[in-house]
């Protein structure tokens, strides 16, 4: 009985795990409203396009996505030549 009770409990624990925040990180582009419970909203799109799309004609919206990693994405430089010492 208690090796039941252990595994219900350890399984409950398992299933509990909320990975929100891990998926969140994963796209740059927020849904917000009143129609979502979290603050922030549901972040599965890749373009804004995307959200807007799926916001359009709802009381909804798109934002950045504040747990995106923005910083791991090679920054280019504009306007900006790379030259080497004989150009």
């Amino acid at each position: 009985m208690r090796i039941a009770l252990i595994a219900l409990l350890a399984l409950g624990a398992v299933s509990a795990i909320d990975t929100t925040p891990a998926e969140a990180r994963d796209y740059p582009f927020c849904i917000k409203g009143r129609d979502y419970d979290q603050p922030l909203g549901d972040c599965s799109f890749t373009t804004y396009a995307q959200c807007q799309a799926s916001a359009s004609g709802r009381f909804a919206y798109c934002d950045a996505n504040p747990y995106y990693g923005y910083a791991a994405e090679p920054r280019q430089r504009r306007g900006h030549r790379n030259r080497g010492y004989h150009d």
